[in-house]
Order: structure tokens, then sequence, then C-alpha cells
């Protein structure tokens, strides 16, 4: 048997002010993980970096604008035809006004030794699971 194959996302640490982290909730017109809680990102798009990525989706999902600062970690999970490998990055909102997407309906800016008390989309509980214990 034939191992799936890999796609490749990514995924924004944003910071407000007082340090909380930007969490998105799936709106019910997605496909998969509905009212589950995510960092906005998504899939890369054959040819594009990991830094062009970033931008586009968060622009995308949140109406706003970041410079990629570092990498934030790492985590993987497996969907029914591909495994996914995502890479989340450490970001600085640069400009933009907010404004959700229609593939979320909701947001919340949680301290990240809170981000457990959500449902979390697949595959990130272990590195949500670390940042809480870091604060």
């Amino acid at each position: 048997m034939l191992a799936k194959p890999y796609s490749l996302a990514v995924r924004a640490v944003i910071r407000n002010e007082h340090g909380h982290c930007l969490l998105l909730r799936r709106a019910n017109a997605c496909k998969r993980f509905v009212g589950r809680w995510e960092l906005p990102g998504g899939k890369m798009d054959p040819g594009e970096t990991f830094d062009a990525a970033l931008r586009r989706e968060v622009t995308e999902e949140t109406g706003l604008s970041v410079e990629v600062l570092g990498v934030a970690g790492a985590f993987g999970f497996e969907m029914e035809k591909v495994r996914v490998a995502t890479l989340c990055m450490e970001t600085a909102v640069i400009g933009g006004t907010f404004a959700l997407s229609e593939e979320h309906d909701k947001h919340a800016w949680i301290p990240m030794a809170q981000l457990l008390d959500y449902d979390l989309t697949d595959g990130w509980s272990d590195l949500a699971r670390s940042w809480a214990a870091r604060g």
C-alpha cells in the first residue's frame, strides 16, 4: 500500500498588545472541523514560499497584513487522502483592518495558557500544550 502524500500548510501566531493569541472558529460553511478553533492560515499553493503563503492566508482570513518573525513550531496530522505537515510562524501585524472571512464565524484573543480550553482543530494540541506551559 502506498503511503499518503504530504500536503504543506502554514499557521500564524498573531499576538495582540497583551500577548494574547488570535484564534478563529471555523464556520458551518466549512467542510471540516466546523465549530473548532484554529490559528489563521491554510494550505500552501504550488511554488509558494512559507512566508508568502502565510501572508496570503492571514490576509484572506483576517484582513490583516503580517510580517513573519520566525518559526514557532510544527505539527502534523492525517486526513482521509493526505498527511498534512504544518509550520507555525510567529508574526507581527503591520497593517490592514480586521475582518473575518466566510470560513470563520468567531474570533478570540486568548492567553497562551488558556489555548487548551478551546476545542482545537486536529493536530496541534501537543504544540498548544507546550506553548501553554510556557505562558
